[in-house]
């Protein structure tokens, strides 16, 4: 677009003469569009001449004018002795009499109109603040005029400052920043390999500057310190230093020193500012758009984000210490702050400061910010008086590290320096916390991680007290690592230690140490305090409570309870926040999505999770999502993706003594058998999970397949082992359980007897409104269901089961499932009637985008030209394929010429 508006712009210069003042902030990319301009120039055939203002060159007269016609010296004998005469002795090539400024603007303008009868001529100036006041006449009186001319002038110049062009009148460009998007693009072509969160940080201090945004990444890069600054102010490259700190050097004294406290104060609170200082001293800063005054909210913001690392860098260290001290006084009512200002202040051990950051960070982590409460535990380990309580503080920064996002956090080098100041610290319940973390996250094995914690959490120095925050932490991190490990023997030890607990467990571990390890046998007991859990959480709970809640409620089915929690996580997450929660919510989210037929959003989810999980350092927690994304490709019929993911799930996590992968890859593969309609596959992949007649204890998603089971084993002729597993599951009272759990149960009972009641209740229970929720079984169940009553020839009521299990396949896309429902269907006897029309089905939104999708656009194509989000247009979607009574939308172009006829009656006359 950039190169388009040049290219409009010579074709004006050669035609009719043209000019353009560009402005903008340091380093926004005026020299790289000056360079544009040069290279677009020549290419057209103009002659280009350029000349650049120079601070140094500013009281020298004609400096400027001086560069600009040097290479047409040799020309100047064609004018006239009364024009090249004042013109040689002002730009110094000849002695003379001091010449009348028109007849040096004459001259000049004479000179290059001659030169311009040759070849079009392009005039380049840059850094117009600091030509000369003679040179800049000269300029003005030569724009005025090139339109007579085949001649072009561009000048540029810093936004807020002054010069000496008289421009009124004529035409400006004001260089934008970049916009997010090219500035994210920019950065990853530059810094493909920069973290995730440096990338954000860097982003957010450049606003859209170029420069800022190729020189910042390597400033964090050379100092891990970096990682924990609690606020913006970030050390500056030379070049950037420079740029940013030449509109702050003239400002008078008392300026510079409140701007100092505002950079320092970070919220640009004006009723602080205004009782520390007389506020009239901001004004120098205004005039230069340093910052502005929000009247409307009280608030002083500075108009770029890296003009307050100048201002700290232009400070003294005794003027920081002091400004530091200023705000600490003003903010005694505010601990948390006022512990930092007092710690930036000190500069030796102060442990009374040490121990109020301590303190702060306990907060901080409470509002769910572990990146903040790190930072200030590590400078409160910097300020501790002694070596016990610095080593203390650097183990829980590196605990937290861990816990929140994995190795780009520093975990090992927060350890070392806490083993170095104190060899006893990494004994600590926190250390070996953290060292079990990191080990997961450099490709350690689960079997050596455990025995480590469950070791420390044995001979820890906590004396079993329920209340200890660091062996609470240690009891839920043991349990993840037996869910990974998956062994009984393994279980037997978590469970163990938490009888140990005194007085008892708190209450999410103790909901979780009966819902997750073996929830057949001990999850019905728990299910009133987790629902007691799940009615009194809030968006008020700590992040961490909330997804261990949700992790509760994953083999118990209440996942659906906690959607509008997850998506709090997930957005945490997306804006910045520390990850390890938001992976956790998504892939509770992409649970939920696939039991209740959320299938596109799902996919997407699990994609997103696994995107995050490569970017973010926790690439341990992949399993996860290649688990997810399995699911839903097998559903769909991508049977070689599925079972590709699922063999990727099985080689990872095998020589790393994850167990549960090994388990849990056995189910997209059953159901990826079972669209094939291999039912012996299938079969053999189930009892892998859990053997017919048999709910496994400690295997989880024994309650996920309980269905497929009983399916399949009918499918191949193993009436004994379908009917021994339906008598397993009502002797578990698997029904007790969930809504679904008990769905399942009424239709396998349904399936394996010929007893009327059990068709009933089966009926009963499929025409609740609720079963809906579980569209994924019950639209299996009804196809099952219809198949049976088919075989015995109860056509009508087959058709009623068919006929729903179509919709609930084709809203899902399950396209293996959808046509074996369609095929069944005719084998009743049903003839569909023509479709009905589109205009009658569908909302006005729909149609349009049941179009777009049609002509070949993407969801996000989509989204774009509709002003939607993607999710919206995959929702839209979505209810469309239900509407129209197909699976894809491969099948919309078809559905959509269709004409109105009498809708189906579903009795196949």
């Amino acid at each position: 677009m950039e190169l388009a508006r040049i290219g409009r712009f010579l074709e004006s210069v050669r035609s009719t003469g043209d000019t353009r003042l560009v402005r903008g902030e340091p380093g926004v990319g005026k020299s790289a569009l000056f360079n544009a301009t040069v290279d677009l120039a020549n290419d057209a055939g103009l002659r280009v001449l350029r000349a650049t203002g120079a601070e140094f060159e500013v009281d020298i007269s004609y400096s400027v004018l001086n560069q600009l016609l040097l290479p047409l010296r040799d020309e100047l004998h064609h004018l006239p002795a009364g024009l090249r005469d004042p013109l040689t002795v002002a730009l110094g090539f000849g002695p003379g009499s001091p010449p009348a400024a028109l007849l040096v603007c004459n001259a000049a303008l004479s000179l290059l109109a001659a030169a311009a009868q040759q070849k079009p001529i392009l005039l380049m100036v840059d850094d117009v603040q600091w030509v000369d006041r003679p040179s800049a006449v000269a300029l003005s009186f030569i724009a005025r005029r090139v339109q007579r001319h085949p001649i072009g002038l561009v000048v540029s110049t810093r936004t807020a400052t002054e010069n000496f062009l008289e421009w009124r009148g004529l035409a400006e460009v004001e260089v934008p920043p970049l916009s997010r998007e090219a500035s994210e693009r920019l950065v990853a072509a530059r810094f493909p390999q920069l973290p995730a969160r440096l990338r954000q940080r860097v982003l957010d201090l450049a606003a859209g500057n170029p420069l800022a945004l190729v020189e910042l990444p390597a400033t964090f890069l050379q100092s891990e310190a970096n990682n924990w600054q609690p606020n913006e102010v970030v050390p500056l490259s030379e070049r950037l230093q420079q740029l940013f700190s030449a509109r702050i050097s003239d400002l008078p004294e008392a300026t510079r020193r409140l701007l100092l406290i505002a950079t320092f104060e970070g919220h640009g609170d004006i009723r602080l500012l205004r009782g520390i200082s007389d506020l009239t001293d901001l004004a120098p800063a205004e005039r230069a758009q340093i910052l502005r005054v929000e009247d409307a909210n009280g608030r002083l913001v500075f108009r770029h984000p890296l003009m307050k690392s100048a201002i700290v860098a232009s400070a003294t260290h005794e003027e920081r210490r002091l400004a530091h001290l200023v705000l600490a006084d003003a903010l005694a009512a505010d601990q948390e702050r006022r512990a930092w200002h007092l710690a930036a202040a000190t500069a030796g051990p102060d442990e009374n400061v040490a121990t109020l950051l301590d303190r702060a960070a306990h907060k901080i982590l409470q509002r769910g910010d572990p990146l903040g409460a790190i930072a200030a535990l590590v400078r409160a380990a910097d300020l501790s008086a002694t070596t016990a309580e610095r080593a203390r503080r650097l183990v829980q920064a590196a605990y937290l590290g861990a816990e929140a996002g994995g190795v780009g956090y520093g975990i090992g080098a927060l350890l070392d320096t806490a083993r170095a100041t104190s060899p006893d610290s990494v004994a600590s319940l926190p250390a070996a916390t953290a060292a079990v973390l990191l080990m997961l996250e450099n490709d350690g094995d689960v079997r050596t991680a455990l025995g480590l914690l469950a070791g420390a959490i044995e001979t820890g120095d906590h004396a079993w007290r329920a209340d200890d925050p660091a062996l609470e932490e240690a009891m839920h991190h043991l349990l993840n690592l037996c869910w990974y490990r998956y062994t009984p023997e393994d279980w037997a030890t978590f469970l163990r230690l938490v009888d140990r607990l005194e007085p008892a467990p708190s209450d999410v571990l103790a909901v979780m140490s009966r819902t997750i390890p073996d929830p057949v046998r001990t999850a019905a007991p728990a299910l009133p305090a987790l629902d007691a859990l799940l009615a009194t959480l809030t968006d008020g709970d700590d992040l961490t409570r909330i997804q261990r809640v949700g992790s509760a409620a994953v083999y118990v089915d209440r996942l659906g309870e906690m959607r509008n929690l997850s998506w709090r996580l997930v957005r945490y997450g997306r804006e910045g926040g520390a990850p390890r929660r938001q992976l956790g919510a998504l892939m509770h989210l992409c649970l939920d999505d696939y039991f209740a037929g959320r299938w596109d959003e799902g996919e997407e989810l699990a994609e997103e999770g696994q995107d995050l999980c490569t970017t973010r350092g926790l690439k341990f927690l992949t399993w996860n999502f290649l688990y997810c994304r399995a699911l839903f490709a097998a559903g769909r019929g991508r049977v070689g993706e599925a079972v590709k993911l699922a063999d990727e799930l099985t080689l990872w996590g095998r020589p790393r003594g994850v167990g549960v992968t090994a388990t849990i890859a056995h189910h997209p593969r059953a159901l990826a058998a079972a669209a094939q309609g291999d039912f012996e596959a299938a079969y053999r992949h189930v009892c892998a999970i859990s053997p017919a007649g048999l709910l496994a204890p400690y295997v989880g998603p024994a309650t996920y397949v309980m269905f497929d089971l009983v399916e399949a084993a009918l499918r191949t002729g193993r009436t004994a082992e379908a009917r021994a597993h339906a008598d397993a599951m009502r002797a578990a009272d698997v029904s007790a359980l969930s809504p679904r759990m008990a769905l399942v149960q009424r239709g396998v009972d349904a399936l394996v007897s010929d007893d009327e009641e059990a068709d009933g209740r089966l009926e009963e229970a499929l025409a609740d409104s609720a079963a809906e929720r579980w569209l994924v079984d019950a639209s299996r169940i009804r196809l099952a269901f219809g198949e049976k009553l088919r075989r015995r020839k109860a056509f009508p009521a087959a058709r009623v089961h068919l006929l729903n299990a179509r919709t609930g396949f084709a809203a899902m896309g399950a396209e293996p499932w959808l046509t074996r429902t369609v095929d069944e269907l005719r084998a009743t006897g049903h003839r569909p009637a023509a479709a009905r029309s589109t205009a009658a089905a569908l909302t006005a939104q729909e149609r349009e985008i049941a179009h777009l999708a049609a002509g070949g656009l993407s969801n996000k194509q989509i989204a774009e030209r509709l002003f939607l989000s993607h999710r919206t247009v995959g929702a839209h979607l979505h209810r469309t394929f239900r509407k129209l009574g197909i699976a894809s939308r491969a099948g919309l172009r078809d559905a959509l010429s269709r004409r109105q006829t009498p809708p189906e009656d579903g009795t196949g006359n």
